[in-house]
């Protein structure tokens, strides 16, 4: 295969899963990592993807780029589905739970249908109608209102008013990006305020994020990484990622992505 071409596979592939790794590509193409390393840099000078160590991702969009739920849904589905099937284990029968908006907090309702008298408050109308389509008659939904965004939440005062009044036992957090520097972010500022009221109604705080999204920083900060009192990541984590989080939040939860794999966990349990 010549360079060009290669180059081309490889930067389809960062555009379809959100990042590569150097020792992966190498493999699937039978060529040296150094090799591997030439073509990002070639990829990346052009801009056409960012490159990091040990890989590569997608080009840095800007902070306030705000993708829709549909465009969302077909990144990493398999690291949201095993994200979403451990986390589904933390949630208990009969207990009031908060799933904001996003892919994987949808892709964890999917997994809660079943539970028994569960009372589920979501600002996520796929969340919501994942409930009324298969849910069972003994659960409670609650829909706040507000304001729609491109990736179908609803926040602004409406939400934040309804969300204040409720106490909760736990928030599923889903987020845009995660910093060191800047936490837990979303790349809109009324979206941010509304998690945060989330954040403030729950007693445990449980965010889910595959590992596309360490490294992204969204335009408004909804917390920082010590507010968290477990990360649910999968796998391809890097391994800055892995440091930073399980140094600064209290139980980092490592999933494998092989199946019928158990999970690895990293941290301090809660």
């Amino acid at each position: 295969m010549l360079a060009r071409q290669r180059q081309a596979a490889i930067l389809e592939r960062v555009r379809a899963t959100g990042g590569v790794r150097v020792s992966d590509l190498a493999a699937e193409f039978g060529v040296s990592d150094m090799t591997i390393r030439r073509d990002l840099d070639a990829l990346d000078a052009q801009g056409l993807l960012a490159k990091v160590h040990g890989g590569a991702t997608v080009a840095d969009p800007s902070a306030a780029d705000e993708p829709g739920f549909d465009a969302k849904s077909v990144r990493q589905p398999a690291e949201k589905a095993i994200i979403a099937a451990h986390a589904a284990r933390l949630v208990r029968p009969g207990a009031a739970v908060a799933l904001s908006a996003g892919t994987t907090t949808a892709a964890l309702a999917r997994r809660l249908v079943d539970v028994p008298a569960l009372t589920v408050v979501t600002n996520s109308l796929p969340v919501a109608e994942v409930f009324h389509a298969g849910g069972r008659p003994d659960q409670t939904v609650i829909l706040t209102g507000g304001i729609r965004t491109p990736s179908d939440a609803l926040v602004g005062p409406l939400a934040v008013a309804a969300i204040r009044s409720l106490h909760l036992d736990v928030l599923f957090l889903g987020v845009h990006g995660i910093s060191e520097r800047a936490g837990f972010t979303t790349p809109n500022l009324m979206e941010a305020e509304t998690n945060q009221a989330l954040m403030a109604s729950a007693d445990r705080l449980v965010v889910l994020a595959d590992h596309t999204k360490w490294g992204l920083v969204g335009l408004c900060s909804i917390g920082g990484l010590d507010c968290a009192d477990v990360v649910v990541v999968d796998d391809r984590l890097a391994e800055e990622g892995r440091r930073v989080l399980g140094e600064r939040v209290t139980e980092l939860i490592v999933v494998e992505r092989s199946p019928g794999g158990r999970p690895a966990t990293e941290g301090t349990p809660a």
